[in-house]
Formats: C-alpha cells, structure tokens, sequence
C-alpha cells in the first residue's frame, strides 16, 4: 500500500503541457484551434445561459483476461467525441458526438443553446482565454504501451501459477489486466481552458477453492494511475494471497448469526460502507434539493466525536485523484465531517453555484456522452489512537467484518444494506470462525453516531472501486481504519 502524499499545488504551467497533448490529440487532426472554440461556445453564449462548456475526450482502452490456464481474451479500442452542455439555472441542455468537427460543434451548440428562449441583444464579447490551475499527480504516460503483448500475457499466466501452487484446493483462477489512456480537455464559456491526462491500470484476481463438494470463490487485485511496471512480482504475490485467503477462509465458514450486535469493521476496502452509506449523501445535488438524510445540517453533530471524513482527489497516483476534475476545477482536499461535525458537501460546478459556495474539483462524468455531476474521489475517514487488537477484543459478541461484496443505499432515509464477503463471529474477544452469509443493515448519519472505537490503521483500498450514479460510472477509492460500531442490525443465515 502506497503512503498518503501531500496534495501537489495546482499550477498554470501544469495545465498548459498537458493542454499541448490534448490539442494535438483533440483539436489540430480535425482543423480545430481557439477561434473554433470561441465560436461554439459563443452560439450558446450569444442566448441567455448560466454557463456553458465544450468536454473533448479521446480514450485508449486493452484488456488481457486468463481462464483455465489460458489467456482466451484480449481487446483493444479506442474512443473519442465532444459533449456540449449548456446550463441555465437548474435546466441542463447536452448533446454529444463522436464527429469532432466544427461543423459538429456548431451545430451541438445550436440545440444546446435552445434551453434559454430569448437570445442577447448586440454582440457577445469573447473572453480571453486563461489557462486553469490544476495539480500533478500522476505521469502523463500512456499506461498501455509500458509493457509488450508477450510481457502482459506472462504476467496472467504467473497469477495462476502462483494461486495453483498456494493450496491444492485451488482449482481454478481467473484474471484480468485493464490499462487505459485518458486524454480530456475542457473549454469553458468564461475563457478557462484544462485539460488531464490519466492513465488507469487494474489487475484483477480471482480464485475457486473447492473442499469436500463445497465451492468458495475469493478475489484480490489493485491498480491506480501509473504504468504496468507497478505489477511486479512482489505486488502480484500480494494480490493472489489476497484471493487465495479469501476463498480458503470461506470453505471453513458457518451460517452467519443474526440480530442487533456490535459490529467491527475492517481496514481498507470496507470502507466501501461508508462510500455508500455517507459519501453519497454528501453530494451536492441530494443537498440541494433536499433529498438527502444530511440536507441542511451543515455546522451540526452528524458523527460521534472523533469521525473525520475526508473526500480527497489530491492523492498521487490513486484510482480516484484528478488532476483537474471534468469541468477544469482542480481537485481538492475537502474534509466532509470533521471530529463528528458535518463541515460542507462536495460539489460541481452547477450545484455549487446554486448553492451560493464554491466547486470543490468533484464534477465528474463518465464520458464525453455524459453530463457532469457531483462524484466522490477518494472517500476515507481519518485513523483514531486504538490498536486494531484492542478493538477486536472489545467484543463481547458480534461481527467482524474483513471484507464486503456489494451493497446499496437510500439517500433520502440513509438506509444501506451491505454483504460481508468475509467475515468473523467474535466471543469475548476471541476470532472463533468464520461466517457466511452475514448483511449488514443500517441507517448511514445513525450509524455514524454509534461510532465507539477507531483504529490507528487507517488503510486506503488497493486501487479497485468503481462508482455508479445516474447511469455513470467512474473510479473512486475508499479508507479507513478498523472501526466499532455499536448496535448494528445483521441479517445472517442461521
């Protein structure tokens, strides 16, 4: 696991190399420059709109998979386009297309721009152009060609041999490894113009241990944005541990328990609860409509004292940070709740400004075919000063939760349920076995409140979360320490 790095200060001259290769990827093959620009943008502006803006993206994408000893699958694409928005008031106007061409631009900004009835008299004065500040925090690499064809291909085939020889009851592995090239650049009706170049690697890992007739599945893997030399021997070993304990661990597991009980936590990817169960209503459109369990309690106790959630993008080389976020912000380090006290929501540009606060770097979109909308980074709450022992031996009865499948929530009651994909029944304080089938039921504000205990060893995820909100899907990182929670409703199988 890599350490936290201090957030890189956004700068101009950051923007500007990158803005070099997005306008020789997005803008010169197709005879594009400023002057077009300002002309699409200057159709929307020339009517009554709030804001308006042009998102260009061009997107290289592989993916290598192995099963049964054999990597069968291996894919290749590209994709590229502009999505054309225009905002006036709570109305969002968008069109998109694949064409990058200026008659393409001009003619998305001409339907876009009918969201406002009337058009401004005289001339619309163009603004000067100015460059956004944005952070470096990743290389602006091409992820995909850091590793030859034959190298990747080695590499899946050394995840199954490794798994293999771990325990004969492996029986059988699977694997996959995605990279991806992500160029993007944002013109924007005010003369600001960003741009970012991610890239995006995953390993993925998973296993099937069979015992006695009985099948259990574990998984494991990691990635963030660099290139594939990441995976080496010793951080593939890891990840394969990783599955292979999993799956091993299950083939011992008893029925789940079930009632009201306190409930602890694991480090690291559980933190996914408290991306689902909190993060999520701390966005900025569920506030500002009013649909969230946390509307209008800013400045009031909406934790036990000693939470602190952070939703951070400055983290370099994480799944979830930006540079500059899809609406050319630079990303931030916004702390949500801070020592239980709900401090501020986390922002896009169109809810921001309705809200009468500033953006805070999280409008996020899937693809140039998508609006931007207000998206978490990477979502974790700060580690206590309790030894994850200790914690673990607090328990009179109850769970310990080490890892989760999937999970839903309700933002406007806060309710969630989550699946334990690994977990253990605790008695006075000893791990007893481990247990199947366990969901964990609650309330997200009400569950923050019966926070009793918080670990030293706040740990971020190992580079695996995908995000989906309104159809949309982006990559997020989760964290946090070993947590006890009191009085938490379990959904079992015994």
């Amino acid at each position: 696991m890599r350490p936290l790095a201090r957030p890189a200060l956004p700068t101009h001259e950051s923007t500007s190399e990158r803005l070099v290769i997005a306008q020789k990827l997005l803008l010169e093959p197709f005879g594009l420059n400023d002057a077009a620009l300002n002309r699409a943008l200057g159709e929307i502006t020339s009517y009554g709109v709030d804001d308006a803006d042009l998102y260009f993206q061009y997107t290289r994408s592989e993916g290598w998979s192995l099963e049964e000893g054999i990597v069968k699958t291996g894919s290749f694409s590209i994709d590229q386009g502009v999505g054309v928005r225009a905002v006036s008031g709570e109305k969002t106007a968008f069109a998109y297309s694949d064409d990058i061409s200026e008659a393409s631009l001009l003619d998305a900004a001409r339907t876009v721009r009918s969201i406002s009835a009337a058009s401004k008299a005289g001339r619309v004065k163009t603004p000067a152009r100015k460059i956004a500040r944005s952070r470096s925090l990743y290389r602006e690499l091409d992820p995909i060609a850091t590793l030859g064809s034959t190298a990747k291909v080695k590499l899946l085939e050394k995840v199954e041999k490794l798994a293999k020889a771990k325990d004969p009851r492996i029986v059988q592995v699977m694997a996959g490894l995605a990279s991806e090239y992500d160029v993007v650049m944002v013109a924007r009706a005010d003369g600001t113009l960003a741009a970012d170049v991610r890239p995006l690697v995953r390993l993925s890992v998973t296993v099937i241990a069979e015992q006695k007739g009985r099948r259990e599945v574990g998984s494991g893997g990691g990635g963030g944005r660099f290139g594939l030399a990441y995976f080496d021997e010793a951080q593939i070993t890891q990840y394969v541990d990783d599955a292979v304990k999993a799956a091993l661990t299950n083939l011992d597991a008893r029925p789940a328990p079930a009632g009201e009980m306190t409930v602890v936590l694991g480090p690291g990817w559980p933190g996914i609860l408290l991306h689902e169960a909190i993060g999520h209503g701390l966005e900025g459109d569920f506030n500002r409509k009013g649909s969230s369990a946390f509307s209008g309690r800013v400045g009031q106790r909406v934790a036990a004292k000693g939470v602190t959630v952070l939703d951070d993008g400055t983290m370099a080389d994480r799944r979830g940070s930006l540079n500059v976020d899809d609406e050319g912000n630079a990303s931030q380090r916004n702390v949500l709740i801070e020592d239980g006290i709900l401090k501020g929501y986390i922002q896009d540009s169109l809810n921001a400004r309705l809200m009468k606060v500033k953006p805070t770097g999280n409008g996020r979109r899937e693809s140039y075919a998508h609006v931007p909308i207000p998206r978490m980074t990477n979502t974790y709450m700060l580690g206590g000063d309790k030894a994850p022992e200790e914690i673990v031996a607090s328990i009179k009865k109850g769970l310990y939760a080490t890892n989760f499948a999937g999970g839903q929530v309700d933002i406007t009651s806060g309710k969630f349920v989550f699946s334990a994909s690994e977990a253990f029944w605790v008695e006075n304080g000893k791990i007893l076995y481990p247990v199947k089938g366990a969901t964990i039921v609650g309330n997200g504000p009400d569950a923050l409140t019966r926070v009793t205990m918080i670990g030293n060893d706040m740990q971020l995820d190992s580079g695996v979360g995908t995000c989906g909100k309104e159809g949309q899907s982006v990559p997020v990182g989760v964290g946090q320490p070993t947590l006890r929670i009191d009085g938490l409703t379990v959904g079992g199988t015994a």
